[in-house]
């Protein structure tokens, strides 16, 4: 079976992803960019392909050849900065299933969530705070550090970043 791992990644999280799949699958089989993917995706019988959370879906780059394959098996994976068990990663799963023409093709899906870039976050959250200060919104709140809440927030400001980037 000629197989093929392709994969979109803009921090390298999806990138680690595709080289963790191709390290499983036998010695050669290739993991490649989606910008360098081979001509005629039609000559592999399995397609990996991967890519990262834009907006709700897959980003533009993988899209494009997600919305053209026309493998007999294909398997998808992606990389979000939000909790890949809320209903937000569930969305952006289902989101990225229905570009394929054929969606019994799917043999496989994986959901992961990447690593959260802190510079990002803290620009992001700078960002809605000057916007709240604007809208005469400039008051500040501490509450009690609660490690449960921390982690939720997280989620919530990958969701926020996933929907601003």
């Amino acid at each position: 079976m000629r197989t093929l791992v392709l994969y979109s990644s803009r921090t390298g999280n999806t990138k680690k992803v595709a080289q963790a799949i191709a390290g499983a699958l036998p010695s050669g089989t290739p993991c490649l960019p989606v910008s360098q993917a081979p001509a005629d995706l039609a000559a592999y019988d399995l397609v990996f392909l991967g890519y990262w959370v834009d907006r709700g879906t897959a980003n533009a780059e993988a899209r494009a050849v997600m919305e053209g394959l026309h493998n007999e098996h294909i398997a998808l994976f992606a990389t979000l900065g939000a909790d890949p068990r809320s209903e937000h990663g569930k969305m952006c799963l289902e989101h990225g299933m229905a570009l394929l023409p054929d969606q019994d093709a799917i043999v496989g899906t994986f959901l992961c969530q990447g690593a959260v870039d802190l510079r990002k976050m803290f620009a992001l959250a700078d960002r809605f705070l000057y916007q709240a200060k604007e809208a005469g919104r400039n008051r500040v709140h501490c509450e009690p550090f609660d490690d449960q809440k921390a982690e939720t927030s997280l989620h919530e400001i990958g969701n926020l970043m996933d929907k601003s980037s």
